[in-house]
């Protein structure tokens, strides 16, 4: 089965969708999900999508950015972000994204290392209601064609220049070819134990640079979250305690009550701290407390994680809640420059799968939702000012049922097999293969 298409965009996160709405109306877009588009990861972002709020704040934004990364970042992307960062916010606004505000203002929060309020937010469900907006505006898109629970596998390429994709789904295999790609495949925590992230992000679109030798970059650089729910089971997704909880005030806790951490400190520092923490008391988890805030502005200001809560018998407003570091982001990915081309011809990448060097060695809180709006829009913009040139190619690429199950296991073995090669430490962390 063929398919031919302007563009190709792999995955349906804020990313993709953002992308997909930054391109010429009168492009063909072909836009692939390896599952259903509510099960995209983006759906699970809680805390809120940070900002320069103005020139002022730019430079501290920056230096905040640079501070949590380790200084370990790329500086220009650094710039491009918090540059560009305010007018993506009121594009959002614009495309029908009602966030947060207080006395008609949007109401600013903070977050773990950021030195002033800047972060916007819709309640604890940003990411649901940004993604939510997204889609409506997708789907009245006539030129914009979803393939749900379609696996991309392969690239369609030749000498390093890429004309679309080899897709799977439940009956056929699917050649889509596409003048210009972007992969916007999400991260890897479904390759770990536990995560924070949807089971189907098991770094696929990393895999596949890595097979065909499209340069990669911080493959090292993996996040833990401070504050995952801890709950008593050994392996699966985590439901995640937004770090916006201790922007407004949770204090951690160990199992004896006692503060033992600067809450707001680089999400680095405080995982290190609770599993400190953890080994001194001889627990396998700390305490986030909330209760001394009001109940009104708890269950307001956070209805997904009182609602989660209270569903596993634990009421945040009375009790504390046992929390302990789960992986969460992955700040390696394929290498791009600040307009999300990768290193072979006519290919992008945006969002986690991408590595614009924009968060160094750990991300600022906040600031991965922002990354995918910036770096998408310029990716758009890009093809936008170049596809007129781009003649499409046909590339024969048969490939049969078995070959293609055999070249999805392999793509899951190529991410654990380099993980494991660079960071043996976190091995008993990963999944079997």
């Amino acid at each position: 089965m063929n398919i031919n298409s302007d563009v190709l965009i792999v995955g349906t996160g804020i990313a993709g969708m953002y992308t997909a709405l930054n391109l010429d109306k009168n492009l063909d877009i072909v836009m692939i999900t390896k599952s259903t588009l509510e099960e995209c990861n983006s759906y699970l972002a809680q805390g809120g999508i940070s900002t320069a709020r103005d020139e002022k704040d730019k430079d501290l934004f920056i230096e905040d950015t640079l501070k949590a990364g380790n200084y370990k970042n790329d500086i220009k992307a650094v710039e491009v972000l918090a540059s560009e960062s305010l007018s993506n916010i009121q594009e959002l606004i614009n495309l029908g994204v009602e966030f947060d505000k207080k006395n008609g203002f949007l109401d600013y929060t903070r977050e773990g290392a950021h030195s002033v309020n800047r972060i916007v937010h819709c309640a604890d469900k940003t990411g649901e209601k940004v993604s939510g907006a997204l889609l409506k505006q997708i789907i009245k898109r006539k030129n914009i064609r979803i393939y749900e629970n379609t696996t991309l596998i392969d690239l369609i390429d030749k000498n390093n220049i890429c004309f679309g994709g080899i897709a799977t789904n439940e009956e056929n295999i699917v050649n889509i070819y596409a003048k210009n790609t972007i992969l916007s495949t999400g991260g890897i925590g479904g390759l770990f134990k536990n995560s924070t992230n949807q089971r189907t992000l098991t770094g696929n679109g990393i895999a596949i640079a890595l097979r065909k030798c499209i340069d990669v970059k911080d493959l090292n650089y993996i996040q833990f979250h401070p504050t995952g729910l801890y709950e008593n089971k050994t392996e699966g997704k985590r439901f995640l305690i937004s770090e916006s909880l201790r922007g407004e005030g949770a204090k951690l806790v160990n199992i004896n009550g006692e503060r033992f951490v600067d809450e707001l400190l680089p999400r680095n520092i405080v995982s290190k701290a609770i599993l400190e923490e953890e080994n001194k008391t001889n627990s396998k988890y700390v305490y986030l407390d909330i209760t001394h805030m009001p109940k009104e502005f708890i269950i307001k200001r956070f209805p997904l994680i009182y609602s989660e809560c209270k569903s596993r018998n634990l009421d945040i407003t009375k009790e504390k809640i046992p929390v302990t570091p789960v992986q969460h982001y992955f700040m390696g990915g394929i290498k791009v420059d600040c307009y999300s081309r990768t290193s072979m011809e006519n290919l992008f990448a945006c969002g986690e799968v991408s590595c614009t060097g924009v968060h160094g060695a750990n991300r600022l809180a906040s600031n991965s939702l922002l990354e995918a709006l910036v770096f998408s829009k310029r990716a758009a913009n890009t093809i936008n000012n170049n596809i007129r040139n781009i003649n499409l190619k046909f590339i024969d690429k048969q490939m049969d049922n078995k070959y293609a199950t055999n070249l999805s296991l392999l793509n899951r073995k190529t991410v654990l097999k380099e993980l494991i090669k660079i960071r043996g430490d976190i091995k008993n962390e990963l999944v079997n293969y």
